[in-house]
């Protein structure tokens, strides 16, 4: 259902876009997604720019919805501390179309899902209490991966007494695969899967999705436990 309102935004001009704009951060990973996407056969060579484009568009888009909050956390500077991974794959599904990738973008914002597949949808949004900002914690750690570590006690629990031993917790792997959309983690097929089982069926099958990966890896997790 739609939970949020839809903003309208001005696309920035071509001449507007450059890539010396961007963090380091943001260039790294548009080379990281353009290799990857080139590797899978979805962009050309001009793709580049093209994600640039995206990005600083979103950049500019998710602006309107931000409040100011004066913090020395990294987490809370007016731009987003790591990389739009979320944009990044709409891009690649989108095989590469600008314009077609910030419209999905657009209106993607107004449901409900877009605050947990979409991380920096949420980055100082006005659409969260001001003490909930100011801890510069994303509502995906104390929602869905508090629950993924709820529903481990129940379901894996040899894989949760191995985490306890290791000295941290699986709410930490949670946020790192969600944050990245599981980049490095599952084939492209996989990842295209997850973003549209969660859209389609709803933003709790990214819990379901994180205990699926733990049965998943229970062997290895125990045997390294044991080694």
């Amino acid at each position: 259902d739609t939970l949020f309102n839809l903003f309208s935004f001005v696309l920035a001009m071509d001449a507007d876009v450059k890539k010396e704009n961007l963090s380091s951060v943001q260039k790294l990973g548009v080379e990281m997604t353009v290799r990857y996407g080139k590797y899978l056969n979805l962009l050309k060579e001009d793709a580049e720019n093209g994600l640039c484009f995206v990005l600083m568009n979103c950049d500019e888009f998710l602006k309107q919805q931000q409040r100011n909050v004066v913090s020395s956390l990294c987490c809370l500077q007016e731009h987003y501390a790591g990389y739009d991974w979320f944009a990044s794959s709409i891009f690649l599904i989108m095989s590469g179309d600008r314009e077609k990738t910030l419209t999905f973008l657009q209106q993607f914002s107004r449901l409900l899902v877009s605050a947990f597949l979409w991380l920096s949808r949420l980055h100082l949004s006005m659409h969260l209490p001001v003490t909930t900002l100011e801890y510069g914690i994303h509502p995906v750690y104390f929602c869905s991966a508090h629950h993924v570590e709820m529903l481990l006690k129940a379901e894996l629990p040899l894989v949760c007494s191995a985490f306890q031993m290791s000295g941290f917790t699986p709410s930490q792997i949670c946020l790192q695969w969600i944050t990245q959309c599981f980049w490095n983690y599952m084939d492209w097929s996989e990842i295209c899967h997850y973003i549209a089982i969660c859209i389609f069926l709803g933003p709790d099958y990214q819990i379901y999705m994180c205990i699926s990966v733990f049965r998943h890896l229970q062997q290895d997790i125990l045997k390294h436990t044991e080694a």
